[in-house]
């Protein structure tokens, strides 16, 4: 399946807006990336579609390149200092890398950097100079990251950081290129309380201003004037990156060492073991079924669909499981890729089920009483603690699934607790060398002291939820009420103020029916979604794959009449979420 949504758009925005523009029959470039605009490419073209418009070769700004004069080379590239300097660098001496520069910047480059390029040798090998307005990372279809790991850090440490602004400015250009390549003009509203949310609102509103003066056909058509952009905090919600989650996808990535969407396995039964890396994304079309599914039902359903493929092709097969899988490959190889996609899948849930029985299934009980603060029964929670003690003193629990639960302890008590009861609660789980993980969240504007620096500062109510889910998977991520209420114009205004007065917002068929769990992508191909209002969400600070899925599920339960479009400054594991919080106050390396 090709890529879809904001991956198609994205793509078709880098070919067409670039590539093409300056393709000449019977010439030969050369494409320089940097190392964000590789990761921006690679999401969304594939190298075929590249090497069509007359480029033979990528090669990456920053590493030794051998000079090839004869040809010109296009530089898709992001406006830093680092990759100027390089790009200056290709031309400085007589013997220049390339016979001409075709620059495309990802955004707007800073007037120092753009007047260093106007002084220097390279000034005169310039065919072409734009900005393509992409400066995010498609993720998925809905998904956009801005590929920024140290966020946390740049917003909420207390160590004091004097490019702030400069680093403020630079995320609402990037939101407002999202924007740009949608042809959103939205209206802009933030969560009230930390000012880094208004801030960044002001500034984003200012950036969009200057686009569509740019850009006239952004927020024209039908609708387009109800499309929303909200902006919002990590500390708005603590509690979803610290769950354990029980749907797949976020489940792969918080058990299972996924590097880069990039998963390894040793595949086994064909009287050899062989190391197999797969990549989970929007390609594979059995990931993107399956990935906002409960695991409960992950085994089920590919299962389910093996047996159906065999059928279809007479194959026999009783009850499949892997090693009729190997057995099957060894006897028609012509349905390796099939097969072999099946087999990931079902290797990729039976890794997360074996992490799960070891200790996870426990915890996860305790863990969605102190989120929901009742049982499974909805019973209120008499004594939390007594539910949590014999977590902590479980030697066989790891330390990082300790701290999750004192997290969901702490925000269950709502306003926090007293110091005297945090270090026994640390001295019992044997956590000393991490306990600046709970402290750090109040830069967050969490309430983790009783009467600390943020009492007075409690979560947000929640919105009753009436489907039935599973046990262990009662928690709603909080984002998901603030997408519904956006669409259906319920949010309280003076919580979420606009910045400007928005177009009056008719909720006439715009009610959110309940789309738990589902497949929305299957009914409608995402180019539906293009033609009416958009709800945008922005997270300062990372967001976490609950809070992904909820963007697909409002999308799916409103029939596509609004899309949803998530974004963050990158994406959250409960492990590099909380490792972002122990690390809050060291200055991280700049090196990738």
């Amino acid at each position: 399946m090709a890529p879809s949504g904001l991956k198609t758009i994205v793509g078709d925005k880098i070919l067409t807006g670039a590539l093409k523009s300056v393709k000449k029959e019977g010439e030969w470039k050369v494409l320089i990336v940097d190392h964000m605009t590789m990761r921006i490419l690679s999401s969304c073209c594939k190298m075929s579609d590249i090497l069509a418009e007359g480029v033979t070769i990528v090669e990456d700004i920053n590493k030794r390149r051998e000079p090839i004069s004869s040809l010109e080379a296009i530089y898709f590239i992001t406006p830093s200092e680092k990759s100027v300097r390089a790009l200056i660098n290709d031309f400085k001496d007589a013997a220049f890398t390339y016979k001409a520069a075709h620059i495309f910047f990802t955004d707007t480059c800073p007037d120092d950097l753009f007047a260093e390029i106007g002084r220097s040798r390279i000034a005169k090998f310039i065919k072409t100079l734009k900005e393509i307005n992409v400066a995010f990372l498609p993720c998925e279809s809905q998904v956009f990251s801005l590929d920024d790991p140290d966020a946390l850090y740049s917003f909420y440490s207390s160590t004091p950081n004097e490019g702030r602004g400069r680093i403020m400015e630079n995320v609402a250009e990037q939101i407002a290129t999202l924007c740009d390549t949608l042809k959103e003009f939205p209206a802009v509203r933030y969560r009230r309380g930390p000012e880094e949310n208004a801030s960044l609102a002001e500034e984003v509103y200012r950036r969009l201003t200057a686009h569509k003066a740019d850009n006239p056909s952004m927020g024209q058509g039908p609708d387009k004037a109800r499309s929303q952009l909200v902006i919002v905090d990590r500390g708005f919600d603590p509690i979803s990156p610290v769950l354990h989650e029980l749907t797949f996808q976020a489940m792969v990535y918080d058990l299972l060492d996924i590097k880069q969407d990039i998963y390894t396995y040793q595949t086994t039964g064909i009287g050899n073991t062989k190391q197999k890396d797969v990549l989970l994304d929007e390609d594979d079309d059995l990931w993107v079924e399956l990935r906002h599914m409960h695991i409960a039902d992950v085994t089920k359903k590919v299962t389910e669909l093996l047996s159906k493929f065999c059928e279809s092709k007479r194959m026999c097969t009783d009850n499949a499981n892997i090693k009729d899988l190997s057995q099957m490959l060894k006897k028609m190889p012509q349905y390796q890729k099939e097969l072999g996609m099946y087999s990931t899948h079902l290797h990729l849930a039976e890794a997360c089920m074996k992490k799960f029985k070891a200790s996870r299934d426990q915890l996860c009980e305790v863990e969605q009483d102190l989120a929901m603060g009742a049982n499974a029964e909805g019973e209120p929670l008499k004594d939390a603690m007594k539910c949590i003690v014999p977590v902590l003193l479980n030697t066989e629990i790891e330390a990082y699934d300790k701290i999750r639960i004192i997290l969901l302890y702490i925000f269950h008590k709502k306003k926090g607790i007293g110091e005297e009861n945090l270090t026994k609660l640390i001295q019992h789980a044997n956590i000393q060398d991490n306990n600046e993980i709970i402290t750090n969240l109040q830069n967050l504007g969490c309430n983790i002291i009783a009467g600390g620096r943020n009492s007075g500062k409690t979560l947000p109510d929640r919105k009753v939820r009436t489907e039935t889910t599973y046990q262990l998977s009662r928690w709603t991520p909080t984002i998901k009420d603030i997408m519904e209420n956006a669409i259906e114009d319920k949010l309280d205004r003076k919580q979420w103020p606009f910045i400007a007065d928005p177009a009056p917002i008719s909720t006439a068929q715009t009610q959110v029916s309940s789309a738990r769990f589902g497949h929305w992508h299957k009914n409608k191909s995402p180019t539906e979604y293009h033609s009416g209002p958009r709800l945008i969400i922005f997270v300062i600070g990372g967001m976490c794959h609950s809070e992904m899925r909820s963007a697909y599920e409002v999308t799916r339960a409103l029939e596509g009449k609004w899309e949803v479009v998530i974004g963050s400054s990158n994406i959250l594991t409960p492990t590099t979420f909380l490792n972002d919080m122990k690390n809050l106050d060291k200055v991280p390396n700049p090196d990738y």
